[in-house]
Order: structure tokens, then sequence, then C-alpha cells
């Protein structure tokens, strides 16, 4: 007479034991990939904000947008100004300059509100009406992916794969015409009064 099984042998066992564990593992890796791209897109949206603050400044001041202009990147590397006593364009890069560092946030004493490695350019494409100016916010991401077309910070982050980008084309016409010989008239505008 042969007996009946009863119960789960060892090997059955065993393979579950694998099978959960493999699925655990997947899982794991997941959730690490779901902390990878918010954190991205958390910086992505960080680099918006500021791209369109910048773009906000320069169309307030339209009529000295030419003094935007940035030399070098603002941001990391600059280090966080003191703005008192500016106006104009320069407060506006000043402050710029300070919210690419973070300083609108922090936690622990640390500046913690904005991207990593992050910077900011002011182009000026075209000086001739309508005048063109390109704005870019750049920072660092641990992934590599395709290089950005910008210039700005180009060479700052080891691998320009590495390297994001957000961009803004501004364009400016001719803000006030000569009523004789209707010729753009492009002084800039004159000083503020204190």
């Amino acid at each position: 007479m042969r007996m009946r099984q009863s119960g789960a042998t060892m090997m059955e066992v065993l393979v579950a034991i694998i099978i959960t564990i493999v699925g655990l593992l997947g899982l794991a890796g997941l959730q690490a990939r779901i902390n990878v791209s918010e954190m991205e897109s958390f910086q992505r949206a960080q680099a918006l904000v500021l791209l369109q603050d910048m773009v906000d400044r320069i169309n307030a001041n339209r009529k000295n947008a030419a003094t935007y202009i940035t030399a070098t990147p603002v941001g990391t590397g600059v280090g966080i100004s003191d703005c008192a006593g500016k106006f104009d364009a320069a407060l506006d890069l000043c402050e710029w300059n300070n919210s690419l560092l973070g300083a609108a946030e922090s936690a622990g004493g640390l500046k913690v509100g904005a991207m990593i490695g992050a910077r900011g350019c002011v182009q000026q494409l075209s000086a001739t009406p309508p005048q063109q100016y390109l704005v870019s916010v750049v920072w660092q991401w641990l992934n590599a992916t395709v290089a950005p077309a910008t210039t700005c910070g180009s060479g700052q982050y080891g691998s320009e794969a590495t390297r994001r980008a957000v961009v803004a084309s501004i364009m400016i016409g001719c803000l006030q015409n000569n009523p004789v010989t209707g010729a753009c008239i492009t002084t800039p505008a004159p000083a503020p009064i204190r």
C-alpha cells in the first residue's frame, strides 16, 4: 500500500522563497528608480521656476534688457551675495544668483532650495531690433544623457552628459520709434530717481 504525501517538501518551500526574494528585489529596484525620477522631477520644476523668474524680470525692464547679460554664469561658484543698495538689473541678477544657490529655502542651516550645482546665464543673441536674449538655467545630474545645446555652464560639471538645462528665448521689438524718422530709439531708460 502506498502512503499519501502530506505537507510541502523542502524543495517546494525553497523555490517559493527564491521567487519571493526575486520579487522583493525587483520592488526595491523599482523604488530606487522612483526616488531618482522624483528628484529629477523636483529639480526640473525648480529650474523652470527660476528660469521664468528671470524671464519675467527682463520683461518687466525691457528697455534695459541688455544690462542683464551675464559674462559668466551666476549661481554655483559665485556665492550668496548681499543685494542691499542694488537696483534694477543689478538687483535682479543678485537676487537670481541667491535663488540659484537655494537661498529661498533652508534646512539645518543649509541652503537647499535649488538644484545641484545650479547656474544661470543671460546671453544676447541679437543686438539689433528685434533684440533676442537667451535665458538658461543649468544644473548637475547623476545619470548621463545627451549634453544640452546651450553653452551656459559648459565644462563645469565634469561630463557634459550629466549637465541638464532649461532655456527660454526672449524677443524684444522696438519699444519706441522716433516720431520724425520712424527709426527705432535704442537708448537706455534714464537712471531711477532716488
